[in-house]
C-alpha cells in the first residue's frame, strides 16, 4: 500500500535538498544488488534524518538497523565535532560493502559499525545518545525501546521508522509484525515520560522526545 500519492511524492523530491554523489550510489546500487531495497530510507527520508540530526547537533548517535549504511551516513552529517555513530547490524553479508561506503565517506573514524545482535550489544554500551534511530526488526520495536531509554539523555531523541507499516496498522485483522508496530506506538503514546509525534513522511517516522527520567 502506497501511503502517499506518488505524484505527491516526486513533487516533495523535487523540493527538497539533493543528496550527495555518494548516496545516490548507495540508492542505486542497493536497488540493483541488495535484497529487500526498500529498506532503505531514500532522498526524502534520509534528507529529514540529516536535518533532524543537523539541528540537534549529536554528540553520540545509535543507530539500530544499519543495513547498506545510507541512514547513518545522513545522520552523520549533523554530528558534533569529535561526535561518533553506532550502528548496528545483524547482516554480516553486508559488512564489507557498507564499511567501504562509510570509507568512500571519509566517515570510518566516527562511526562505530558492529555486526551482532543489538539486544546482546545494546546492553554492553556505555554512552549516553543524543539521538538513537530505531530502523530494525519490528517484533523487537518495544523491548529495543526500552533497552535505550535509559542511555538516552534528558532531552534526547528517539526515532523509530516504519510505524505506519504500508498504512497496515490500519487493518482489522494485523499480522505478527502490524501488531508488534501497533503495540509500540501504543506504548509510546502512553509513555509519561516523553513527548511524540507521528510524522507521516514515507512509511512513518515516530519522533519522540526524552522530557522526564522517571
Amino acid at each position: 500500500m502506497e501511503l502517499i500519492n506518488t505524484g505527491i511524492q516526486d513533487y516533495a523530491e523535487r523540493h527538497t535538498s539533493d543528496e550527495g554523489e555518494l548516496l545516490k550510489r548507495i540508492d542505486r546500487d542497493t536497488h540493483a544488488q541488495v535484497l529487500r531495497p526498500r529498506m532503505l530510507s531514500g532522498h526524502l527520508q534520509g534528507r529529514v534524518l540529516a536535518m533532524i540530526s543537523q539541528m540537534i547537533r549529536p554528540k553520540r548517535i545509535l543507530e539500530i538497523g544499519t543495513y547498506t549504511g545510507y541512514s547513518a551516513l545522513c545522520m552523520a552529517e549533523g554530528l558534533a565535532d569529535g561526535g561518533k555513530i553506532i550502528t548496528l547490524d545483524i547482516n554480516e553479508e553486508l559488512e564489507n560493502r557498507v564499511r567501504g561506503y562509510f570509507e568512500k565517506a571519509g566517515v570510518q573514524e566516527k562511526v562505530d559499525y558492529r555486526i551482532g545482535d543489538a539486544a546482546t550489544i545494546i546492553p554492553l554500551l556505555r554512552e549516553e545518545f543524543d539521538l538513537v534511530f530505531i530502523d530494525a526488526d519490528k517484533e523487537n520495536y518495544a523491548r529495543y525501546y526500552d533497552m535505550v531509554f535509559d542511555k538516552v539523555k534528558l532531552n534526547g531523541f528517539i526515532l523509530a521508522d516504519n510505524v505506519l507499516w504500508s498504512g497496515k496498522v490500519l487493518d482489522e485483522k494485523p499480522d505478527k509484525d502490524t501488531r508488534a508496530i501497533l503495540e509500540f506506538n501504543a506504548k509510546v503514546q502512553r509513555d509519561p515520560r516523553v513527548e511524540n509525534i507521528l510524522l507521516p513522511i514515507r512509511d512513518g517516522i515516530m519522533m519522540i522526545r526524552k522530557v522526564s527520567l522517571s
